[in-house]
């Protein structure tokens, strides 16, 4: 392994997160805010670290598997180690642990802030939060490759490996075609956004942070009461339909939006079947918060949907405090934060395509019980999925709920309640974000102990690289 060409590419990472830190500064330095300085120290520090790998290391036009999974994993960590250098040296509400955990936050898109005034942050703060999501969306690794120009063999090593296998089933591309698709799909929705806001009502320095958290499913807002806030029924019904795109696979966006021939959104088993969900997840609450007496049906449709759709696909906006309605609405909004939308977006989570699939094993594994001589084989769009990919989905979802159970019970030593501890680890390990209780769709992260908060960074990592990146990095005895 070489470890000067992993330290290369990652200062190309570095260098690409200075830029919107520098970025950041010159809206701090236009609004003559006090936050100037920390993002311009910080930016400089970010950029000279980028900068004498990426000087005085040569570059290689290949890289091996496990150099591009270092890339990968240590790309992710060290960007969230630099992206908290604003925060600590603007001081505020930011503690060590606070500054981290709001870095990780926003570079993993899960949205989940420790922030309870974050009105107070001045514009090139905010804009900051906001960047962090954007970057993180769409990934810092593919953004790097989107702009440095590497070596077919580079970008299909590192490609490869910051998209999961389960993403790559409807990117039909190479891996050129690929980072052009999912760049044309990211770059459109969220200038297209931004203006449908910006028409619509919302300030313009809103609109753009909405619509960079939408895209990215992140879910920072420049409000303390999230979207509630603007009380704008046609801003939440973009939002919701920008949420709703953002949570589908690009490759499919980009087929439907383009007349490809071939597969698309409405052709998709898994996207009909993921919106499916969606809608009766959003129907299913919604009587039930009319059915409460809680809201009016018009009113329930409009809050209940928002919630549905913005924990389905990780986004983790507000329009409601949904921790004060019925039990049930909050199983099946638990069940949307686990559950997430489909892989090959800016989503967390399970992803709907395990789900989809992890069913369709299910019931093969019926049939081949009742005809034990039949043959029977699983398959998505008339393509039969491999018997080992079907154990990769039912493998990476036993360990997911695994770590999921760990991490509640290691919140609930720390006094905190089950609800609360269990929806935490669900909402971080998912990227979504809120939870109940004490970390409620109205509220934030603030009040937890500061262990606890680690604990929760490392469930946004561990969720945002899909587990077995990082186990495998610090699964120290197989590299032997």
């Amino acid at each position: 392994m070489r470890t000067e060409i992993v330290l290369r590419y990652i200062g190309h990472v570095l260098l690409f997160c200075a830029a919107f830190m520098g970025i950041s500064a010159l809206i701090s330095l236009y609004n003559g805010e006090n936050s100037f300085l920390p993002l311009l120290f910080s930016a400089v520090i970010t950029a000279l670290l980028g900068a004498f790998p990426a000087i005085f290391v040569r570059r290689a036009d290949s890289v091996n598997s496990t150099e591009g999974l270092l890339i990968v994993v240590f790309g992710w960590m060290i960007s969230c180690l630099t992206g908290m250098l604003p925060f600590l040296m603007w001081g505020g509400e930011f503690s060590l642990a606070d500054a981290w955990f709001e870095s990780v936050s926003g570079f993993t898109t899960t949205g989940a802030t420790i922030l309870a005034d974050v009105e107070a942050l001045p514009d090139g703060l905010l804009f900051w939060r906001s960047a962090t999501h954007w970057i993180g969306g769409i990934g810092v690794i593919v953004f790097a490759l989107l702009i440095l120009p590497q070596a077919h063999v580079m970008k299909v090593v590192l490609l490869n490996t910051d998209i999961s296998s389960i993403a790559k089933m409807n990117f039909a591309y190479r891996a050129r075609k690929t980072l052009q698709v999912l760049a044309y799909v990211y770059i459109g929705l969220t200038v297209t956004e931004i203006l449908l806001l910006t028409i619509f009502g919302m300030p313009f320095f809103d609109s753009v942070n909405h619509a960079f958290a939408t895209i990215a499913t992140g879910g920072f807002s420049t409000k303390n009461s999230s979207v509630a806030w603007f009380n704008s029924l046609p801003s939440e019904i973009i939002i919701m339909v920008f949420m709703v795109l953002s949570g589908i696979h690009f490759g499919l966006i980009y087929q439907t939006f383009t007349f490809k021939r071939g597969i698309n959104i409405f052709r998709s088993v898994i996207a009909r079947n993921y919106l499916f969900f969606l809608i009766a997840g959003i129907c299913i609450v919604a009587w039930k918060l009319w059915e409460s007496g809680i809201y009016g049906i018009g009113d329930a449709f409009r809050y209940g949907s928002f919630q549905v759709i913005s924990l389905g696909t990780t986004t983790g906006f507000a329009t409601a405090e949904s921790s004060v309605w019925p039990f049930f609405t909050q199983i099946i909004l638990l069940y949307f934060t686990i559950q997430c939308a489909m892989a090959g977006s800016t989503s967390g989570g399970l992803k709907f395509d395990r789900v989809f699939i992890l069913l369709k094993s299910i019931s093969r594994q019926i049939k081949q019980m009742q005809h034990p001589r039949a043959v029977f084989t699983t398959k998505i769009n008339g393509v039969v999925i491999d018997p080992t990919m079907e154990s990769m989905v039912a493998i990476f979802i036993g360990t997911y709920i695994l770590i999921l159970l760990v991490s509640t019970v290691a919140i609930s030593f720390f006094e905190v309640d089950l609800m609360s501890a269990f929806s935490a680890s669900a909402a971080c390990l998912g990227n979504v974000g809120p939870g109940f209780n004490r970390v409620s769709s109205m509220g934030n992260y603030s009040n937890l102990p500061e262990f606890v908060k680690y604990i929760l960074s490392g469930d946004m990592l561990l969720g945002r690289l899909e587990i077995f990146g990082i186990f495998s990095v610090f699964y120290f005895r197989s590299w032997k």
